[in-house]
């Protein structure tokens, strides 16, 4: 999480952001809030040690006034080192406390440091130890103004006072640092979701692809082919590969103009406006198809009160991807042959689709492909909810089939 610099100084250095460049192990800096807690440990570390002095000046000579003046000044101007070493610090502070009351101040300053930075474990000793010597200088260094008993339990309870405080300082900053390490979480989760989503978008263009372009340029594939080996066929047979080969490199580039708009920013000009397939764009798909030579027959019947627009947009596309791609590996591995492509369907029941095609009559030539848009097909049909299998016919031929959920 990053922070401005115009709100770490509300913070104390234990919580700030610490900066990337800094070199491990090394303390934080204070900021302008320790700083201002600093000076006010000191001003009322100071201010509690003069009044003890005060306290206690009537009964010493001058000699030890001056000499508890020279401690409480040093003990005071240690709080500055308090960050550095909490307990070592607080040990010592106590252990002069307990002779020189002007230390007092300085010694639950240091204790409240050490409940703040420290373990409960190590602020109960120095609570206990707190205690201790606060119980000793009521015989070593009385306040004649205090009753011995009525000192016992004031030393008692500020020392109760300033380790609670610090403990509830503590547990307050642990509190903050979780929600922050938590929201660190949620953030990283975020990331990894929206990469995830990303790489899910790139798959899904990459199928896209395949499925659009590879019905085009197997056409392309295949005119260009009889081109090559029938050099002596009619001009017009010539003229009509030719056309077919044009149109299908022109509308290759229409689809892949189409796709990798998608990828462009919501600013850039250029995207895709063609409409999607749908089951209504199966008719032109096979008339394509007979156009370019095939054998296609087409059968639809859907048991519907409307006609094949009621058939649920996404649904429709994955159907004529499905026959797309069958249309496809007929063409590449059986030419010539016949192929059935059969649409049912109603809602609540759902969509079945076949492309079957029998076994070629001759030698197939070899036509460039991997098998990855059945795989494509799979996936697609598996995400929408519903199957695809594929595989040899019982004629020897091949058969896809389908089943995609149809809600009613």
């Amino acid at each position: 999480m990053t922070r401005t610099d115009r709100h770490a100084w509300l913070l104390p250095s234990a919580m700030a952001d610490t900066p990337a460049d800094s070199p491990p192990g090394r303390r934080p800096r204070r900021t302008v809030r320790d700083w201002v807690v600093d000076t006010l440990l000191f001003l009322l570390a100071a201010f509690v040690g003069l009044l003890a002095a005060e306290s206690t000046d009537q009964l010493n000579s001058d000699v030890v006034a001056f000499a508890d003046q020279i401690v409480g000044a040093a003990a005071c101007c240690a709080l500055w080192l308090r960050r550095r070493w909490p307990v070592g610090l607080a040990v010592v502070l106590t252990v002069i406390s307990t002779i020189a009351p002007v230390a007092g101040g300085a010694a639950l300053a240091a204790l409240f440091g050490v409940a703040v930075r420290r373990p409960f474990r190590e602020t109960a000793i120095l609570g206990g130890l707190a205690v201790a010597s606060s119980t000793a200088q009521v015989f070593l260094r009385p306040d004649p103004s205090l009753h011995p008993a009525a000192a016992v339990v004031i030393g008692i309870v500020l020392t109760l006072l300033v380790t609670a405080w610090g403990m509830l300082v503590r547990s307050r900053r642990q509190l903050v640092e979780a929600l922050r390490e938590r929201a660190r979480r949620a953030e990283a989760e975020a990331e990894l979701r929206a990469e995830q989503a990303q790489r899910l978008a790139r798959e899904d263009i990459a199928r896209e692809m395949h499925d659009v372009l590879a019905h085009r340029l197997t056409l392309l594939s295949v005119h260009a082919g009889a081109l090559e080996f029938r050099p002596d066929a009619p001009p017009a047979q010539i003229a009509r590969a030719a056309g077919v080969i044009r149109d299908s490199a022109h509308e290759a580039l229409q689809d892949l103009r189409e796709i990798i708009g998608v990828l462009r920013t919501p600013g850039e000009e250029g995207g895709g406006d063609r409409p999607q397939p749908t089951l209504d764009t199966l008719d032109a798909l096979v008339t394509e198809c007979r156009q370019a030579g095939m054998k296609v027959v087409l059968d639809v019947c859907l048991d519907t009160l409307g006609d094949s627009a009621a058939v649920p947009a996404a649904t429709g596309r994955t159907v004529y991807r499905i026959a797309q791609e069958g249309l496809t590996n007929a063409r590449k591995h059986a030419p010539g042959a016949e192929v059935t492509v059969t649409v049912r369907g109603r809602p609540g029941d759902g969509l079945t689709v076949q492309v079957h095609n029998p076994a070629p009559a001759g030698p197939v030539p070899h036509v460039p492909g991997s098998g990855q848009g059945l795989i494509g097909l799979t996936e697609r049909a598996t995400l929408t909810g519903g199957r695809l299998d594929h595989g040899p016919a019982p004629d020897g031929g091949f058969a896809l089939h389908a089943w995609l959920p149809w809600p009613s």
